[in-house]
């Protein structure tokens, strides 16, 4: 199995020290990963933030989680992630999604298409972005993307390219990931209607057991490389877990109690009953890197603490 790592969401800061140290107090808490979503709404916008977010620690790696494929072009993405790489001494990992926000779109007058044409798309930009990343000259006659004898710049810092990691939830996108990605990020949540209603039918501990045999079974040979990762929703630590899960429960209708418990994406109880959980759930389904959003920075530390690097 391998090593537990923890990362957190950071979503803003008020100001450059503020935001530094937020990133210091991330890396001094002994967490793996900063990472950003991408979302137009009240949240840093990525990659710079990572820079500034680099300057201001020495270990910390950075990451997107994830890019909204849609909001920019791969060879774009792929110069900055190489920039990002080289400014932060080999500090990157890229994280790539399909996106599932029509509202965001359609402020900004980009179209929203059906999720498996945005999958599609996704695919062709990670041929173009994993190639440029590795040192090679990307060329691609696709469907949704055209590249002529195109060279990268500047090379990363990484070898033989930084780490992609893919996130998401249905088995067209999971299947992209497993064949793609290094890391493949499980999120349990589905966005039907535009992402105008959330579906957690997927938080169930037989959902997770099917997404996790859809990796292996596109991945083939390549699943014992992957890292698995798994974005948890909810930290809450009390002396009460059923109760608390009860209490939870009522917030997701689709969810029984012991479907909260059981669930990779929500975790509740004692730092004793949560290291446990997580130890269980690495065994069950191989996740073995963790990540949780800001608010829950300080209630994940102490299981962090206990769990890092074992």
């Amino acid at each position: 199995m391998r090593p537990f790592r923890f990362g957190v969401n950071v979503r803003t800061a008020a100001s450059r020290s503020a935001w530094a140290d937020k990133a210091r107090k991330v890396e001094s808490l002994g967490f793996s990963t900063l990472l950003i979503p991408d979302h137009l709404t009240d949240l840093m916008p990525p990659l710079l933030s990572l820079v500034s977010a680099a300057e201001a620690t020495s270990t910390l790696r950075l990451g997107t989680f994830v890019l909204n494929n849609d909001f920019r072009h791969p060879v774009l993405v792929a110069r900055e992630a190489a920039a990002l790489d080289l400014l932060s001494d080999g500090r990157l990992e890229l994280g790539l999604g399909a996106g599932h926000m029509q509202a965001e779109c359609y402020q900004v007058g980009i179209p929203f298409d059906r999720a498996p044409v945005r999958i599609a798309r996704l695919a062709e930009a990670v041929q173009v972005i994993k190639t440029l990343l590795a040192g090679g000259t990307a060329s691609l006659g696709g469907r949704h993307y055209t590249i002529r004898e195109h060279q990268g710049f500047p090379p990363p810092v990484q070898r033989p390219r930084p780490p992609i990691l893919i996130g998401g939830n249905g088995p067209k996108l999971l299947s992209v990931a497993a064949r793609e990605a290094d890391v493949v990020g499980l999120t349990g949540l589905g966005f039907p209607r535009g992402g105008s209603a959330v579906d957690v039918a997927g938080f169930k501990a037989a959902s997770v057991d099917e997404r996790v045999a859809w990796v292996r079974a596109e991945a083939g040979p390549r699943f014992a490389e992957l890292e698995l990762n798994a974005l948890i929703q909810r930290v809450i630590p009390t002396d009460d877990a059923r109760g608390t899960a009860a209490e939870l429960a009522t917030h997701f209708p689709a969810l029984t109690v012991d479907d909260v418990l059981e669930s990779p994406y929500l975790l509740i109880g004692t730092v004793d009953e949560m290291v446990a959980a997580l130890q269980a759930r690495r065994v069950r389904w191989g996740i073995s890197y963790w990540v949780t959003h800001e608010p829950f920075l300080d209630q994940f530390a102490p299981v962090v603490a206990r769990l890092n690097g074992l």
